[in-house]
């Protein structure tokens, strides 16, 4: 005779954090490893789907801003700005913040060398920045004719961003890279796919709500602002681009990369 306990489905054990050092690793030295039109497919990929959280932000921005106390509007926006990374990360699409942590621990671990891990930034970077432009130069001409956003969303998503001076700009994009790292830590620790998408909007809905400055997903904010003829210049995106690829640099690499894998080899 069995007892409810025995009948009882048995927890999947929590991963140890020495399990999530070495699958991190391997997995990222597998996206070292692959072929540059692979890397630049993914991360084209990776910023053309992106583009569904900015404009589901400026779909609900127009759609409730005359509906809503301000503070609502401000909590469905952000919840809509995660909508894209829940595409990206759980699709697995190669995302230039995602890969900032990642692609470091094979360099720390002595199983890829600087270079590539250079090559591999420049390469998801370039196509995730061109994956972004190309979306928002759809999605700023035509939502605004399909009646679905107002020009000025475009316009009041781009300026949380931009009207910065830009150490103020830099900081905000470190958060950032530190959320994004510790995004890409969290989900390599989750076992189900439910677990990684709660992982992915809860992290990046603070991202979103502290307005910090996200390299491709502002840069498709920012350029829905720039095609629509908001208010923004592309010297506004110039220096928002500068700034933020700098900065979600610093923070992955310092706040996560380095110092998980340094407590887990310490230990």
């Amino acid at each position: 005779m069995t007892s409810a306990a025995d009948d009882a489905p048995l927890k999947k054990p929590q991963k140890s954090y020495h399990t999530i050092l070495e699958q991190h690793v391997r997995q990222a030295h597998e996206e070292i490893e692959r072929p540059a039109i692979a890397l630049l497919l993914s991360g084209l990929s990776a910023g053309l789907d992106l583009g569904f959280g900015p404009f589901l932000m400026a779909v609900m921005m127009t759609s409730t801003a005359k509906e809503l106390p301000h503070s609502v509007v401000q909590i469905v926006v952000n919840l809509a700005y995660s909508v894209g990374f829940v595409f990206v990360v759980v699709g697995r699409s190669a995302l230039f913040t995602e890969q900032t942590t990642s692609a470091v621990l094979p360099v720390l671990s002595r199983r890829a060398t600087v270079r590539q891990l250079l090559r591999l930034w420049g390469l998801v970077l370039v196509s995730n920045v061109t994956g972004a432009a190309v979306i928002a130069a759809v999605t700023s001409q035509v939502a605004p004719r399909l009646g679905v956003v107002n020009v000025e969303a475009f316009n009041e998503i781009a300026a949380r961003l931009l009207n910065h001076p830009w150490w103020v700009m830099l900081l905000g994009a470190i958060a950032a890279g530190w959320l994004m790292g510790l995004l890409a830590w969290l989900v390599m620790a989750s076992r189900e796919t439910i677990s990684q998408i709660l992982i992915v909007v809860l992290t990046t809905f603070v991202i979103g709500a502290g307005g910090f400055q996200h390299s491709i997903a502002g840069t498709i904010e920012v350029l829905n602002a720039v095609f629509s003829g908001a208010g923004p210049t592309l010297g506004d995106f110039g220096q928002f681009l500068l700034w933020s690829v700098l900065g979600n640099a610093i923070g992955a690499v310092t706040f996560v990369a380095l110092l998980k894998f340094g407590h887990v080899r310490a230990s």
